[in-house]
């Protein structure tokens, strides 16, 4: 069960009552969707007042089409509505007219009942659903660039792909996690030439840190030396011309890379289904070039290989340059083309940050001018189905941050430092505690994490140690703290959880306000996946511990705790139904996130 069971009864009740009282519009609307029960469905929204209802229809859409004003349309709506809504048996919604809207309003109990039901009994399948049934869902995420320590600079694109790909695999879809490594160009040429004229030989020890240095003296001296430009396009020749000792040297970056991303990736909890590279598609790329010259679709601009995208707004696509190199554009493309043929997603979904904009935008463009040019039937086709996913950028108002090297902030010293001052704080609070590094370890990993979930996607995040480590107000521990209340209340409890309680016990504006929130979570979960937003998720987390907090907090006539757990077994066991429930959410909501949920903090 989920809120959708009463807006799906909500919608079909209303679509029918607008064919009843409005037969001739309905008529003349024909196959129009303006009055199919999925457009209603659709404009559904929540009342600012709670009181109103659990949803609202605007009427207003249908003023100059029906020839009446609000108001009337929606009184004579629904009460016809709620004669349908009767006639069906089942009667979970009324329905009643507040200005220009239809009001739908769930019987609590009902809601309440088969809420909690739902969510005890399912457990971490709470809200889940088959949406995605028998479709795949593709989501690249990370992409870092071998040879170089993983930066907070790759920290957003890993933590919101991590997520999309757990929110899409909540909702039923074969959801494929994918890692796009940076592993080709003409920078691995410079790595080539620094490494032979300052290195040592690779070894198990050898360390990204120590490819960096390299990297960064070698833009030095090229700045006093600039035969070091050529040599490394010499050196990058070679390693496209399968020179052995060019390959080799390029291998061992990689191994070192792989070895340090990993590491990075264990202490995120982040996973991937599966990784490629630039360099996995050199053998592809003539394939489609050729491809795209069969199409007509390519020409030779001041000697390089171009796309004209017919776009006032995109300049050409570049594909080859004149002496023959290819560029991203070109692996990109080769990319879609590759795995489109692999998996028949019905999404791919690129989270890279906004600055690639334009990049994306060329790339596809040519997709779809190819397309079209070989006039594929419409389910042959990918355009409109690869899809940018952009977000901004993460600033540091911190100037303290010990080490800078060659302009990189390393992500694992902000998780150490992080972890550090979450231990900080847990042995302040609870130094008797006998798991404080693994738990800081939690939260230290999760407040990082959650700061760049808790804003929308396409905002900057300005990260403010104080702020992202609080234990109040909308952060990762707040949430993790508020799960290890949830997680205390049900020891002390040690009994069965049932959903079979009384539910018209749970009657406090408080406990209403809860069960309110929770009957939205497969909502969120979609709305989430429809917007390639973690955010909805992080908000409405931080929505649903407030309303527990408020309720765990409350105060009885007599100015004391109203205890959850007390006396009155028939309360605390409706009142511990609501706890269980609440922890399920919390804890399933985190992990969409990529959070863990400490029992104790």
């Amino acid at each position: 069960m989920s809120a959708d069971k009463f807006k799906d009864q909500f919608a079909k009740a209303a679509a029918e009552a607008f064919r009843v009282v409005y037969p001739n519009k309905y008529a003349e609307a024909g196959d129009s969707q303006v009055f199919n029960s999925d457009f209603i469905l659709g404009k559904l929204d929540k009342p600012k007042d709670a009181r109103m209802g659990r949803f609202a229809f605007p009427v207003f859409p249908y003023t100059r089409f029906l020839a009446d004003k609000p108001p009337v349309i929606a009184e004579n709506v629904a009460a016809e509505t709620n004669k349908i809504i009767d006639g069906m048996n089942n009667r979970l919604v009324t329905c009643h007219a507040a200005s220009g809207f239809l009001n739908g309003q769930v019987d609590f109990e009902t809601l309440a009942a088969e809420t909690l039901r739902e969510a005890i009994d399912n457990k971490d399948r709470f809200g889940s659903s088959d949406l995605g049934g028998g479709k795949t869902v593709l989501v690249e995420y990370s992409s870092p660039n071998i040879a170089k320590p993983f930066g907070v600079g790759h920290l957003r694109s890993t933590v919101i792909g991590n997520s999309l790909r757990r929110i899409f695999k909540k909702l039923g879809y074969h959801t494929v996690g994918m890692n796009f490594l940076g592993d080709w160009g003409t920078q691995f040429g410079k790595m080539i030439v620094a490494f032979q004229k300052w290195g040592t030989e690779a070894t198990d020890k050898s360390q990204v840190s120590d490819l960096l240095e390299l990297y960064v003296r070698f833009h030095d001296v090229a700045q006093r030396d600039e035969s070091l430009n050529e040599q490394a396009r010499q050196a990058f020749k070679k390693l496209e011309e399968g020179d052995p000792e060019m390959t080799r040297l390029w291998k061992e970056f990689k191994t070192i890379s792989m070895a340090e991303f990993e590491r990075i990736y264990d202490i995120l909890g982040v996973q991937y289904d599966e990784i490629t590279s630039e360099a996995f598609l050199n053998d592809k790329m003539d394939a489609v070039i050729e491809r795209l010259e069969k199409d007509g679709l390519t020409e030779i601009s001041q000697g390089a290989l171009v796309i004209d995208l017919k776009d006032p707004q995109l300049p050409p696509c570049l594909l080859k340059k004149a002496d023959g190199a290819t560029l991203y554009a070109t692996r990109d493309i080769t990319g879609m083309v590759y795995r489109w043929n692999k998996y028949r997603f019905v999404e791919s979904l690129y989270v890279v940050g906004a600055s690639q904009a334009d990049h994306f935008k060329q790339a596809f463009k040519a997709v779809e001018m190819m397309e079209e040019a070989e006039n594929l039937p419409l389910e042959d086709r990918m355009t409109g189905k690869v899809k940018h996913i952009p977000f901004g950028w993460v600033k540091f108002d911190d100037q303290t941050m010990s080490t800078r090297r060659g302009n990189i902030i390393l992500l694992e010293e902000v998780i150490d430092r992080a972890v550090a001052l979450a231990r900080k704080k847990i042995e302040e609070k609870n130094p008797d505690l006998k798991t404080i590094e693994e738990t800081a370890s939690m939260i230290g990993v999760g407040a990082v994490i959650f700061s760049q979930l808790s804003v929308r996607r396409v905002k900057d995040v300005n990260f403010i140690w104080e702020e992202v480590l609080s234990f109040e107000g909308e952060t990762g521990p707040y949430l993790q703290y508020t799960h290890a209340r949830l997680s205390s209340l049900l020891r002390k409890y040690n009994g069965q959880v049932t959903a079979d309680i009384d539910v018209g016990l749970l009657n406090q504006e408080e406990e209403q306000r809860i069960i309110e929130i929770l009957a939205d979570y497969s909502v969120v979960i979609s709305d989430s996946a429809a917007n390639y937003e973690p955010n909805f998720i992080a908000t409405y987390l931080l929505k649903l511990a407030g309303a527990f907090n408020k309720f765990y907090q409350r105060k009885d006539q007599d100015g004391r705790i109203d205890k959850i757990i007390s006396d009155n077994a028939k309360l605390t066991t409706a009142r511990i139904a609501l706890v269980k429930a609440v922890q399920i959410v919390i804890k399933d909501g985190l992990y969409l996130l990529g959070l863990q949920a400490p029992e104790e903090m």
